[in-house]
């Protein structure tokens, strides 16, 4: 009964063991099988290599490897990236030492160049950067640098694409990003900037005065023209009101002596319609002489025809005043 129960005990004991045997080599299987699956993302490629040496590389989807001898050397990122490397010191053609930072953007295009190509690809592109910089920059003064960035980008971004497309790297542009020139040049900057300002200034001034003179002038211009004209209207105003006065008053000066010309015709006509006597004429003769001698005129022209009759009015004004006479002399004591 003892020797039994010992047999099966280790029966048990022996059948524990090959389950969990059984059971560990079951979960390595699963291990393996689970390492053998790849999934490979979205904007990414796995480089695998087959006993040290290069086999595929995989680029999106579901991939299977042989266990052990298999595996992925490199998990490359295909999308496009930027690295930004420290100021590198540059000295210009002009001799000026200044510090210039750059920012390249890159993308990976051949997994397999960019693995095995060259051993730290970023170091690389760095260096390769600084060199070509400072060759650029050598060619140029201090003024071309400043004002040339985008020449010196393009160049360059054609340097190091071609630089770095055995590494399976394609550039896809370069940025100066900063420019940073000595103090005693960055002052020398600042009072030639503020110097242009100030002249910038003094112009605009000089400008907004003279515009200011032209238009002021312009308006005195007008001013002086629109008075002229007004004045000149006014001349000529008071020119055709004058004209049309003298007009008028010559024509009411006109039509006057018509009227007396035309009543003296009248009176001619009627008169000799009338065919007064010779004592009719003497006797208006007579009325127009005592109008002419009434005192108030310094000269009288006597007609021929009517100095008879004066001389005998004359004789007896004279015989009249020696009757006078007579009288008062009979009349003294």
């Amino acid at each position: 009964m003892g020797n039994y129960a010992l047999l099966t005990k280790s029966s048990e004991l022996i059948q524990d063991s090959v389950f969990i045997g059984f059971a560990f080599i079951v979960v390595i299987v699963i291990i393996l099988i689970t390492s053998c699956i790849k999934i490979v993302p979205q904007a990414t490629a796995y480089v695998l290599e087959r006993l040290g040496g290069y086999q595929a590389t995989w680029n999106v989807g579901i991939h299977f490897k042989v266990p052990i001898i298999d595996r992925v050397a490199k998990k490359v990122v295909l999308k496009e990236q930027v690295v930004d490397f420290a100021p590198q010191p540059v000295i210009t053609k002009d001799n000026v030492t200044m510090r210039i930072d750059t920012v390249v953007f890159y993308q990976i295009t051949d997994p397999k160049l960019y693995a095995y190509g060259v051993e730290n690809p970023i170091m690389a592109i760095e260096n390769l950067t600084a060199t070509t910089l400072r060759n650029i920059i050598g060619d140029l003064e201090l003024d071309e640098t400043l004002t040339s960035r985008e020449i010196i980008n393009t160049k360059m971004r054609v340097s190091l694409d071609v630089a770095t497309d055995p590494w399976g790297i394609k550039v896809n542009r370069v940025e100066l990003k900063n420019i940073i020139p000595p103090a005693a040049i960055q002052d020398a900057m600042e009072k030639q900037m503020k110097a242009e300002r100030e002249r910038r200034e003094a112009i605009l001034i000089a400008e907004g005065e003279k515009k200011s003179t032209i238009l002021v002038a312009e308006g005195k211009k007008e001013s002086a023209i629109l008075d002229a004209q007004a004045e000149k209207e006014a001349a000529i105003l008071r020119a055709e009101a004058k004209k049309e006065a003298t007009i008028r008053e010559a024509e009411g000066q006109a039509e006057a002596i018509m009227i007396v010309q035309k009543a003296n015709a009248d009176g001619i006509t009627f008169l000799n319609e009338a065919r007064p006597s010779d004592q009719v004429i003497t006797l208006k003769s007579l009325e127009a002489f005592a109008k002419a001698a009434d005192g108030k005129a310094t000269k009288i022209i006597i007609p021929s025809e009517i100095q008879g009759i004066a001389g005998l009015v004359k004789s007896v004004v004279e015989v009249g005043g020696n009757d006078n006479k007579s009288n008062n002399n009979n009349v003294k004591p």
